[in-house]
């Protein structure tokens, strides 16, 4: 039976591609859209294919009144959390694709996924190449201790760092070892120059760049005597590489209980 799926960011860049690659398949049927600017449209005209014959809702409780499986998120970094505790609350099982949230969101998430015997699964990057920049990451830093963080993404994304570098530096945190760079606290100057520090429980320097010509790249920087590795992604102005990872996400997620973070989980 077709899981169906409700897609919140329907008109987004990556929710375009979502409701194309939905529209096309064969285990999965849209029956919500949402997108404030598009309410009231026909989902599959406002992507520009064919028309679907579901209406874009202005709200996701508007678009939770129909039945649906599972809620897919690519919206905003102010209501993503907002979404996920609406659509759990509602009985759905929810894919998170929007950045900005942190582990103490995600662990307020976990709880409430739990108690509505709901799954969760986010990822700061759904693409599989992404993916592998972490799973490397994590594989490097059982052996170099030192290791930072750049972000790069176009000059208007709204939240720092990227929800690909946060997951990034919330993960390499938990396996690291200590480094040997002089603590930012003991540092003198301007000690915003030394970026974000993200500790959970070891402390990730993170930097973010935020100019024109850049879409979404994300470097780990390890540094040891005499030599450096860097493992860094680029993406594409395609959303097309973030399609496969979400619905296998949404394929994934029906058979669980709670949060799952990052896609390297389901591979």
């Amino acid at each position: 039976m077709a899981l169906k799926i409700v897609v919140a960011g329907a008109t987004g860049w990556v929710g375009k591609a979502l409701v194309a690659a939905i529209a096309a398949s064969e285990d999965f049927v849209l029956v919500g859209a949402v997108a404030r600017t598009a309410a009231g449209e026909d989902a599959g005209e406002a992507v520009g294919i064919a028309p679907l014959g579901v209406t874009i809702s202005a709200s996701l409780e508007e678009a939770l009144q129909a039945p649906s499986d599972v809620v897919i998120d690519y919206t905003k970094p102010h209501v993503v959390k907002d979404h996920a505790l609406a659509a759990l609350s509602a009985g759905r099982h929810v894919v998170i694709g929007t950045s900005g949230l942190g582990a103490d969101d995600y662990a307020e998430i976990d709880a409430e996924a739990k108690s509505a015997g709901k799954g969760v699964i986010a990822a700061g990057n759904f693409s599989i190449t992404a993916t592998l920049l972490k799973r490397f990451a994590l594989e490097a830093a059982k052996y170099v201790a030192d290791v930072e963080i750049i972000d790069y993404a176009s000059a208007k994304k709204p939240d720092t760092p990227s929800g690909t570098g946060r997951e990034l530096a919330e993960a390499l945190s938990a396996v690291r070892q200590p480094g040997t760079s002089k603590p930012v606290a003991e540092l003198s100057g301007l000690k915003a120059t030394r970026g974000a520090t993200i500790a959970h429980p070891t402390s990730i320097q993170v930097h973010s760049v935020r100019m024109p010509s850049f879409v979404l790249s994300c470097e780990a920087i390890f540094g040891a005597e005499d030599e450096r590795l860097t493992i860094r992604h680029d993406a594409g102005s395609s959303a097309a590489p973030y399609v496969a990872g979400t619905l296998l996400a949404v394929r994934k997620v029906v058979e669980r209980v709670g949060v799952t973070r990052g896609l390297d989980g389901l591979l």
